[in-house]
C-alpha cells in the first residue's frame, strides 16, 4: 500500500443488525479494488473479515475486523462490526476509531432494532451516517418500505441518493439523484438509461428535497434555493458534505453486496462525501491535569494513538490494534504509554487486513493499524510521545447482564481454563472472570447466552480446554429469629490428661452481620483465658448453619456459665464445646433462610412496560419506582431475589425484541418465604447425602 496524507484517508464502519450483510459488502469493496481475486462468501466461511474459526462455524462476524482497500487515490480503512447484540462492545471498537458509518439494512426486513441501535450508536459518537439499502436483489426486497421506515424512525435528514429501477420486479438499476441520471447493470458494468417515466415525479421531489437540506448548510446556498438558482457541482458537494457531517443529511443508496450491484457507487459516496479524519476534532487530556487539549490529526504533530482492540493470537502472541489521531507511529521506536505511565518498544507494525499483516514502516494521524507483542498495554491505553503525555477518551463498555459458573470436564484443567479465560479476557472488554470464594465457583459473565457460549467454544479451539456452562450458586445466609440458651460439654477421658470443657450460651438475633460475642461469667466459672476459644469454635461453626450449610449472620452469643477442670480443660476442649453448644442451640432458636436480594434498573421503551412489571412480579420483585428519560425510554426500578435474575439478559431482549437493557447490584439480604426456603433447604440436604456417600 502506498503512503496517503490524511485528507486522503476515510474510516468507515459498517454496522447493521445481524444478517444485514456487512461482511459481504466489505468483501464486494475489496474485490472492487483488486486486494481480492475471488469473492469470498459468509455460507462457505471463505471471506477476508470472518476469518474466526467461530465465525467461520456459525456464519456470523463475532469480532470487529479490519478490511483496508484503495479506490479513487484514497484509502478506505472499512471496519466490519458485528450485528449480534451479544458481541456489541467490538462494535463499541469499531465506531471509535472511525469518522464515518454505513448502516446496512436488508431491503427484505427493513428496518430492524439492530438498525436502531446503530444509528443511535453511530450518532452518541458524532460519525458521519449513510444508509445502503442491500439485497435488493432477493424476493420480497422492498425500497420503499424499508425507506419509509427509515424516515418514520430518523427523521428528514434521511434522503435517499438512488431510487431503485426495476424490470418485471428485478432490480436492474438506480437513478442517481444528485446528477439526474439512470444507470443499469450489465455484468459488472454500469450502462447508461433513461429515467423511467413512472419515477420523474418521484425524483424531482426527492432532487427538491435535497437541495432544500443543501440549502440549510450555508446562507448563501439558502438564498440560491429560494430564488430558484441552480448550484454548481462544487457547492452540491460542498453542501452535502458539510450536511452529511453535521448530521443534517444522511444519503441511502441501494444495490446488493452479493452481486456487486451498487457498491461501487457507495464506494465513490464514501470518497466524495465522507469526512477525512482531517475534519473531526479530538480532544485528549493532559495526564495529571484536569486540563484538555485539541488533538492536531496532523502527520508532523506529537504522536497519540488509542489502544482500541486487543486479540489474543495462540500463534503470535498479543496483538494491540490502534488508531494513530496525531504524529506518525513509526516501526521499531519506542513510545509512551500514558495509561499505565510505561514506556514500550514498538516493533514491527502492520495493517490487518482480516487476519493477513501487510508490514509498514510507520502510520500517520488518522490511520489504523497494529503491533504485536506490547506486553504491558491493553484496550483503552493511550500510546504517544513521552514528552507530551496524553489521555484520549476511552471506549466505554457495556457491563456483563449475564454470570455462569464454569466446571471443567476433566479434572485437573483448572490452571488451564483460568489461564485461557484470563487472555480471552484481555481481548474482549465485555467479559469478565471472577472466584467466589465462598461458592468456590469461578464465574465468567457476559453481554447474553450467545456471548458465553462463544467464548467457551474459544477456550476449547485455542487453548484446548473443554468447561460445562452450570447456573451460579446462590450465596444464601442463615440467621435466627428467637433467644435460646444451650449447654455444650466436651468431656472425654482416655489414659493421661482427659478432655473437659463446658458452656452455656444464650443465642439471639444480634445489630450486625458479624459475630457478636460477649461474656457475663460470674464468680469465675470459666476462666477468662478460655473465652477466646469459646469465641473461636462459635466463629468457625458460624460457617455452616443448621439449616442448610450456609454462613450463619447476624447471630450474639453470650457465654453465661459453664464449669472446667484444673487438669483436664483445655483451650480446644472449650472449643469443642462451644460448637456443641450451637449445634444444640441453634435449631431451637427458630432458624430461616436469608437470600439475596439485587437492586435492578431496567430502561425500556414505553411500550413495554406492562410486559416488564409483569415479569417483575412473576420474578418475586418489587416495583419501587418508574421514571421517564430524556431519550424517550422508560426507567424501572424494582428489587428481586438473585435466585430469579439468571436469566434475565435473555428473557429481557426477548420481551422487547432486543431494545431494553438492564443494570442490577447487590443490595441486601431479606427472609426467604417458607416455599424457596424449603426447596433450598431440601436441595441442600440431598448434596450433604450425596457428599456423606462418596
Amino acid at each position: 500500500m502506498k503512503d496517503y496524507s490524511v485528507q486522503k484517508l476515510r474510516n468507515i464502519c459498517l454496522l447493521a443488525h445481524g444478517g444485514g450483510g456487512k461482511t459481504t459488502l466489505a468483501e464486494a469493496m475489496m474485490f472492487n479494488t483488486g486486494v481480492l481475486d475471488r469473492f469470498g462468501k459468509v455460507a462457505d466461511g471463505t471471506t477476508t473479515s470472518d476469518y474466526d474459526p467461530e465465525e467461520i462455524k456459525r456464519k456470523i462476524s463475532i469480532s470487529t475486523s479490519m478490511a483496508p482497500c484503495e479506490w479513487l487515490d484514497h484509502k478506505i480503512n472499512v471496519i466490519d462490526t458485528p450485528g449480534y447484540f451479544d458481541f456489541v462492545g467490538e462494535v463499541m471498537q469499531g465506531i471509535r476509531v472511525a469518522e464515518g458509518a454505513v448502516i446496512v439494512v436488508s431491503a427484505k426486513s427493513g428496518v430492524s432494532v439492530g438498525t436502531e441501535k446503530s444509528w443511535a450508536y453511530a450518532k452518541e459518537r458524532g460519525a458521519a451516517r449513510m444508509f445502503f439499502i442491500n439485497k435488493m436483489d432477493e424476493e420480497n426486497a422492498n425500497f420503499n418500505a424499508a425507506y419509509d421506515k427509515m424516515l418514520d424512525i430518523f427523521g428528514n435528514s434521511v434522503i435517499p441518493f438512488q431510487i431503485p429501477i426495476y424490470e418485471a420486479d428485478k432490480y436492474v438499476g438506480y437513478v442517481d439523484i444528485i446528477n439526474m441520471t439512470a444507470k443499469k447493470f450489465q455484468k459488472d458494468k454500469v450502462i447508461k438509461s433513461d429515467i423511467p417515466s413512472d419515477l420523474t415525479d418521484r425524483i424531482s421531489q426527492i432532487k427538491n428535497s435535497l437541495n432544500e437540506l443543501i440549502a440549510e448548510t450555508d446562507e448563501a446556498l439558502m438564498e440560491k434555493f429560494f430564488s430558484g438558482e441552480e448550484y454548481t457541482t462544487e457547492e452540491l458537494q460542498k453542501g452535502i458534505k458539510v450536511g452529511i457531517a453535521d448530521g443534517t443529511i444522511t444519503p441511502v443508496f441501494c444495490g446488493s453486496a452479493y452481486y456487486n450491484m451498487g457498491v461501487k457507487e457507495l464506494m465513490d459516496a464514501i470518497v466524495s462525501f465522507m469526512p477525512s479524519p482531517e475534519t473531526v476534532k479530538v480532544k485528549a487530556q493532559k495526564v495529571g491535569k484536569d486540563e484538555y487539549i485539541e488533538i492536531n490529526p496532523d502527520a508532523t504533530a506529537p504522536l497519540s494513538a488509542l489502544v482500541f482492540k486487543t486479540i489474543a493470537d495462540p500463534f503470535v502472541g498479543k496483538i494491540s490494534m490502534f488508531r494513530v489521531y496525531s504524529g506518525t507511529l513509526k516501526a521499531d521506536s519506542s513510545v509512551f504509554n500514558s495509561t499505565t505511565e510505561r514506556a514500550e518498544k514498538i516493533g514491527q507494525i502492520f495493517v490487518m487486513r482480516g487476519k493477513k499483516q501487510i508490514p509498514t514502516d510507520k502510520l500517520i494521524a488518522g490511520d489504523i493499524g497494529g503491533v504485536a507483542k506490547l506486553a504491558g498495554t491493553n484496550t483503552n491505553d493511550t500510546l504517544c510521545d513521552q514528552a507530551n503525555k496524553v489521555i484520549l477518551d476511552k471506549i466505554a463498555f457495556p457491563d456483563p447482564a449475564i454470570s455462569m459458573a464454569v466446571e471443567p470436564k476433566a479434572k485437573g484443567d483448572e490452571e488451564k481454563i483460568n489461564s485461557g479465560l484470563h487472555k480471552l479476557q484481555d481481548e474482549d472488554p465485555t467479559f469478565k472472570v471472577s472466584n467466589n470464594t465462598e461458592t468456590h465457583q469461578t464465574l465468567i459473565s457476559g453481554v447474553g447466552e450467545q456471548h458465553l457460549d462463544v467464548i467457551v467454544s474459544k477456550l476449547k479451539a485455542k487453548f484446548g480446554v473443554s468447561v460445562n456452562l452450570v447456573n451460579p450458586k446462590i450465596p444464601y445466609r442463615e440467621t435466627i429469629k428467637k433467644k435460646v440458651k444451650a449447654e455444650g460439654k466436651h468431656k472425654k477421658q482416655s489414659g493421661g490428661h482427659g478432655q473437659y470443657g463446658h458452656v452455656w450460651i444464650e443465642f439471639e438475633h444480634g445489630d450486625t452481620e458479624d459475630l457478636v460475642f460477649q461474656e457475663k461469667i460470674f464468680g469465675g466459672s470459666v476462666p477468662k483465658s478460655y473465652h477466646p476459644a469459646v469465641e473461636k469454635g462459635l466463629r468457625e461453626a458460624i460457617v455452616h448453619g443448621v439449616l442448610a450449610g450456609y454462613p450463619v449472620v447476624n447471630l450474639k452469643a453470650t457465654l453465661v456459665d459453664g464449669s472446667y477442670h484444673d487438669v483436664d480443660s483445655s483451650e480446644m476442649a472449650f472449643k469443642i464445646a462451644a460448637k456443641l453448644a450451637y449445634k444444640k442451640g441453634l435449631p431451637m432458636a427458630s432458624p430461616v433462610l436469608l437470600e439475596p436480594i439485587v437492586h435492578v434498573e431496567i430502561y425500556v421503551p414505553e411500550k413495554y412496560m406492562g410486559d416488564i412489571i409483569g415479569d417483575m412480579n412473576k420474578r418475586r420483585g418489587r416495583i419501587l419506582g418508574m421514571n421517564p428519560m430524556d431519550n424517550g425510554e422508560q426507567q424501572v426500578e424494582a428489587e428481586v431475589p438473585q435466585a430469579e435474575m439468571f436469566k434475565y439478559a435473555t428473557d429481557l431482549r426477548s420481551m422487547t425484541h432486543g431494545r431494553g437493557h438492564f443494570k442490577l447490584w447487590f443490595e441486601r439480604y431479606e427472609e426467604a418465604p417458607a416455599m424457596v426456603a424449603n426447596k433450598v433447604i431440601e436441595e441442600a440436604k440431598k448434596h450433604m447425602s450425596e457428599d456423606d456417600d462418596e
